[in-house]
This record gives C-alpha cells, structure tokens and sequence, in this order.
C-alpha cells in the first residue's frame, strides 16, 4: 500500500460512482466525500488488481492491520472501516454483491488501552509491605487484602461502612453504578485480616471517636480516595514495584488473575460490577498476553 500504487480502473469506476450516489442521495459535504474517496482509493490500492466488489473480510482486517502496523491512531482506522461499511452497504442495495466483508470487523478500539497486569508474585510483595507493627499498617494491610479479593471499585471500598461487610457470611454489600446491588465474597484471608483490624487497629486510630466507616484515618473520618492512592503508592515504592500504581491496579490484577485461573467471564462480570460483558472482555486479552507470553519462553518450539 502505497503513494505510488494505481487503483485500477474496474475499482476508480466503483469508487466514481458510490461518491456520486452519497452526494445525490444524502447531500454530503465536499470534505466529506473527498474523505470517502481517500479511503476507498488507498484500500483499492491495497488490494492492487482486485476488484472492490469481490473482496472478503480477510482483506478489510489486514488492511486496518497494516494501517495499524504503519502506526495509523485508532480514530483514523475506525474512520476508514466505517467508510468501507458505508460502501459495501451501497453495493448491496445495488445488488453488486450478496455479503458485506465488513460487518463482522470489529472497530479499532479508541482510547482504551490495555490494563498493566500485575503479576501475582507483586501483589504477593505488594500485600507484605505495610508495617503490621503499627496500626495504620495493620489497616492498610487490611484495606490492601480486601482490595484484591473484591475487585471493587476505589470509590466502593473506601465509602464502606460497617454494616456492608459481613465477616460471618464472608460477603461484602456494594451498591454500584446505577444504583445496583452486589455481594462479592471476601474470602479468608481478607476476612482474617478485617477480623484483627476491626478487633484492635481500628479502635485504636479512632481513639474514642465514633464513625460508621469501616476504614478510617488518623484523624476520625472515613479513607479518601486520594488518601488511598497515596497509601498505595508508598507500599509499592516499600515492595520494589517499578510500574505505576494506583488502586484500580488491584482491581485489574483481582479480575486477570481469576480468568488465568479458570473463572468464566460472567461470573468475573458480575463480581466486578460491569453492566456489559464486552467491558469484562479486556482481561481475556491480558490473560492470554500473558500465556503467548509463557509458551514463548518454556516451550521447547516457542
């Protein structure tokens, strides 16, 4: 695909005449159009001598593969494959061609990048390294633990009250966006540290104060999200972790690890609070990262 390439003939044909129909039938702009035409003639020249109207979706996905490759933003990609939509749809109303290449093509993602994964050998440093010789590191730990056996949003953990958690059952209560109710399971380790924080440390940063937070302050209130971000930068900084991190860390580590272990995607779903599965999806591809990752290093044929 380049500068130089021709577009044949058959396919400047093709291309003449769906530009003329958008301007007839819809009253598009001069830019607009110019921009249909672009995109069309750099595809027709990806393609070489291969007719528009024979193309499979083959070749649309390693066209935006290429154009990706070549280092293309997502926004332009997704520009192009909705110009191809438009496109072959025209072609199908005029009986050109029976199948769209391009309706099973999923869109360029835009501004979505990709969570870093922690690896659970960092979280295990990451949950060692408040000091449990002092209250504050005993709520940390606490806080941390519960963090990653919940997955829950920084907003949600921090706004927890005593009454949300239930150490008997093993459960935590959280209401959620839209106002949805959840019960996500704490697990045991989470509950033995809350259990002991709950027993001593708490008391003991709240010195005689009362507060219905479960997770308080030095000086009485409830955690804050941007306290807690702080909290959690520190102990990465104590535990040797180079990557950023924040909180939301913990949440993309909780959901990654549980796929790598074998959890199916609705139930992480609905233990994250997502409304929409394809929001979920994104750690399918950090755990499959990670085992293209593990293949290619011990496997004698990686």
């Amino acid at each position: 695909m380049t500068d130089t390439a021709k577009v044949s003939l058959d396919n400047q044909d093709h291309i003449d005449l769906f530009v003329d129909a958008m301007w007839l039938e819809s009253g598009l702009s001069k830019n607009t159009l110019s921009a249909y035409r672009s995109d069309l003639n750099r595809f027709a020249k990806f393609i070489a001598t291969k007719s528009l109207i024979i193309v499979d979706q083959s070749d649309v996905q390693k066209f935006l593969g290429l154009m990706m490759a070549q280092g293309t933003k997502a926004s332009s990609s997704a520009r192009v494959l909705s110009t191809l939509r438009r496109f072959y749809r025209y072609q199908i109303r005029q009986n050109r061609l029976s199948k769209d290449p391009c309706v099973q093509v999923l869109s360029p993602k835009q501004g979505r990048p990709l969570p870093k994964a922690m690896s659970e050998q960092q979280v295990e440093s990451l949950l060692a390294a408040p000091d449990l010789t002092t209250s504050l590191g005993i709520r940390d730990r606490a806080m941390l633990e519960t963090l990653y056996a919940t997955g829950l949003r920084v907003s949600e953990l921090v706004e927890l009250t005593l009454l949300e958690i239930s150490l008997q059952v093993g459960v935590v209560r959280i209401v959620g966006k839209g106002n949805k109710e959840r019960l996500v399971p704490l697990g045991e380790q989470a509950i033995d540290w809350i259990e002991l924080y709950q027993q001593g440390a708490r008391l003991d940063i709240l010195k005689q104060r009362q507060s219905d937070a479960m997770f308080v302050t030095a000086r009485g209130s409830g955690m804050t999200r941007h306290a807690f971000w702080h909290i959690v930068k520190k102990h990465a900084l104590t535990a040797g972790i180079q990557q950023s991190m924040s909180p939301h860390t913990l949440r993309h580590a909780f959901a990654t690890h549980l796929i790598n272990h074998g959890a199916d995607l609705r139930s992480v779903q609905m233990l994250l609070g997502h409304a929409d599965l394809s929001t979920t999806q994104i750690y399918t591809h950090i755990a499959r990262e990670r085992l293209q990752s593990m293949h290619a290093k011990h496997h004698p044929r990686g």
